[in-house]
């Protein structure tokens, strides 16, 4: 599981960040399903795939299909999983929390694989 947490408003610029962040990780193209937010659409993120063309290929899921969307049971699992007891009381404690959350799951693959075994989301699998 690969993630960036950032407090800015997500852009073109955030987007094309996090795909060299994620390029920089492996050594073989990387196919990356998403859900067709217009800066994952823009032509600046269009120019950074086209400046890389064999280091990330995007793949878009279909409009207002969030059931399709593993990263919809991701949310959820990082929603339920933020302390109750002591709720961050700024955007530099909610970005930490949400940080360990994601340092936490890196180290439970099994739980990162049951992402994409729901019903709705196997085509991950085939």
């Amino acid at each position: 599981m690969h993630f960036m947490v950032f407090t800015e408003t997500f852009d073109a610029d955030v987007m094309c960040r996090f795909l060299d962040r994620l390029a920089g990780h492996f050594t073989h193209k990387v196919h990356l399903v998403l859900d067709g937010h217009s800066a994952q659409r823009s032509r600046k993120v269009r120019a950074w795939l086209t400046d890389h063309p064999d280091r990330i290929e995007l793949h878009f899921l279909p409009s207002y299909s969030p059931d399709l969307n593993p990263d919809e049971l991701v949310n959820a699992d990082l929603k339920r999983s933020l302390p109750m007891h002591s709720r961050a009381r700024n955007q530099a404690q909610l970005a930490a929390e949400t940080r360990r959350f994601f340092h936490r799951r890196q180290r439970q693959p099994h739980i990162v694989r049951g992402y994409s075994g729901g019903p709705h989301v196997r085509y991950i699998l085939e």
